[in-house]
């Protein structure tokens, strides 16, 4: 008669392994290389590059040389300049363009990317050429003072307080202080800057829509 075959107990077996998920990119000045890297494959010198996209040469070499960081305003026209998706200069490489598509963010699995006033993770970074571009934003800006002027480009903005305290900066209005809860929906052509104003730097959810300006060659 034989005996029965032994089955090994849960704690001799094999551990599985966990699905691995996907590390965001935090080097804050990465920014610069991939600007770089798109610039040369576009066989773009730095002059040309400056008039497609408004910006002076010595500028774009600050930047890709890590000496600046460009504002929101900067990267969307070195985004339009470069006739790609403002999601590339994030990632770093073309996203998916396709219908019927949908894609989830873990949490703190967006791609960072930072300037001097603001510390962005983009959300959705897999897709190109979304409707709107959705972004959680840390505020590291304390003053107006920190920023060279009010920033101001195409489009519409809106954005909601997840933490700490902000003090919105527009034209034609006084300046509005915003609490967690509160948001605020503005035309993005008026000249606009947030700060925190808290103990600690604000969080928000930013949700800026996508610009679509033909550019002349």
């Amino acid at each position: 008669m034989s005996r029965p075959r032994r089955t090994s107990s849960p704690s001799n077996a094999a551990p599985r392994s966990a699905p691995v998920r996907r590390q965001p990119q935090r080097d804050t000045d990465s920014i610069a290389e991939v600007l770089r890297r798109l610039r040369r494959e576009a066989h773009l010198t730095l002059q040309e590059l400056g008039e497609r996209a408004g910006l002076a040469p010595s500028t774009l070499s600050k930047i890709e040389n890590g000496q600046m960081s460009p504002t929101y305003e900067t990267i969307l026209n070195l985004a339009a300049g470069l006739r790609i998706d403002v999601t590339e200069l994030f990632t770093g490489g073309a996203a998916s363009h396709v219908g019927g598509r949908r894609t989830v963010t873990r949490r703190g699995d967006g791609i960072r990317r930072a300037t001097d006033q603001y510390t962005y993770e983009m959300l959705a970074a897999e897709l190109s050429g979304k409707q709107f571009i959705p972004l959680l934003t840390t505020i590291e800006a304390r003053s107006l003072a920190e920023f060279p002027g009010l920033v101001q480009h195409a489009g519409e903005e809106f954005f909601y307080v997840l933490a700490g305290q902000v003090t919105l900066h527009t034209e034609h209005y006084a300046p509005t202080v915003l609490d967690v809860g509160d948001s605020c929906y503005f035309d993005s052509t008026m000249g606009h800057a947030c700060v925190s104003s808290g103990d600690e730097p604000a969080q928000i959810l930013w949700i800026c829509s996508r610009v679509m300006a033909p550019l002349d060659d």
